[in-house]
C-alpha cells in the first residue's frame, strides 16, 4: 500500500484514511452518489467497489443507524475500508471479492438499497497506474455485471444508485434495466450553468415498473468558481440530493 494519508470529507464529518498516490483517492464522485441514495436509519446498504470506503461512510454520516455492507477486490483497499469505517464508529461489514461472484451478493443480502461508482469505460487508453486503470476502465466486469451483482441480494422495491460519466448514462440504464430495476431517474451534474453534465448519477428501483424520469439535476459551480450554495449543501453539510 502507498503511503497513506488522512483527509476529511462532508466538512469534517467523515475521516478519510487513502493512498497517497495510485489513483485511488476519494473525490466528489463518492459524497455525491451517497447523497442520492434515499436510505432510512435502520437499512442495510451495500456498496460495491468500496475503495477506502469514502461512500459508504459519507452515507452514514447523513444517516445514523445504517448497517453497511462493501465488497472491494483489492484487499489493500477492503482492509484500509474496514479500519476507516472502525475510525468514523459505522457499522461496516467488508468482503474482498469481485461482482462477478454473484453467489457473494446474495450471502450478503438481502439489503435495502446498493450503489456503486464503477468502472465506466469498456476500451481506449486505460491510464498507467494500475489502481487508476482499475478504477476507470473495465477490467473482466461490465456495467452488466456490476448492476446484476448489486441487484443480486436486493430487497424488492430497492433503490440501486450509479454515479457515471454523462456519456455512459445510456449504456447504464440498459444495465439497471436488465438487472430487473426500472423505474430509471437521470440526475445531470452540471459544472456550471450552459455546460453540458460530465457526471450523471442514475438511480433504479428493484422491480420498478414507471417510466424513466429526468429529474432536476444539480449545478456543482457559480460563475466564479466557488461551488452554488446547493452543492455545498450536499459537499460540506452532508445534505440529501432530494
Amino acid at each position: 500500500m502507498n503511503d497513506i494519508t488522512e483527509d476529511t470529507l462532508l466538512g469534517g464529518r467523515v475521516r478519510l484514511r487513502q493512498p497517497v498516490a495510485g489513483g485511488l483517492r476519494a473525490g466528489l464522485d463518492a459524497v455525491l452518489l451517497a447523497a442520492c441514495l434515499p436510505a432510512r436509519p435502520g437499512q442495510v446498504v451495500l456498496e460495491a467497489g468500496c475503495g477506502s470506503g469514502a461512500a459508504m461512510l459519507c452515507l452514514a454520516a447523513r444517516v445514523p443507524g445504517l448497517r453497511l455492507l462493501a465488497v472491494e477486490r483489492d484487499a489493500g483497499m477492503a482492509g484500509l475500508a474496514a479500519a476507516n469505517a472502525s475510525l468514523n464508529g459505522a457499522t461496516a461489514e467488508v468482503v474482498t471479492g469481485d461482482v462477478v461472484d454473484l453467489a457473494l451478493a446474495r450471502r450478503l443480502g438481502p439489503y435495502d438499497h446498493a450503489m456503486a461508482n464503477p468502472p465506466y469505460w469498456p476500451g481506449g487508453t486505460a491510464p498507467p497506474a494500475p489502481g487508476r486503470a482499475a478504477a476507470t476502465h473495465e477490467q473482466g466486469a461490465a456495467l452488466e455485471d456490476w448492476c446484476g451483482f448489486l441487484a443480486a441480494g436486493l430487497r424488492h422495491g430497492g433503490w440501486l444508485a450509479l454515479v457515471l460519466p454523462a456519456a455512459r448514462f445510456d449504456a447504464g440504464a440498459a444495465a439497471l434495466r436488465g438487472a430487473g430495476c426500472g423505474g430509471v431517474r437521470l440526475v445531470p451534474l452540471w459544472p456550471r450553468v450552459g455546460v453540458a453534465a460530465k457526471r450523471v448519477l442514475l438511480l433504479a428501483r428493484k422491480g420498478g415498473r414507471g417510466p424513466a424520469m429526468v429529474l432536476p439535476g444539480l449545478v456543482l459551480h457559480a460563475a466564479g468558481g466557488d461551488y452554488t450554495p446547493a452543492a455545498q449543501a450536499l459537499l460540506r453539510d452532508a445534505a440529501a440530493l432530494e
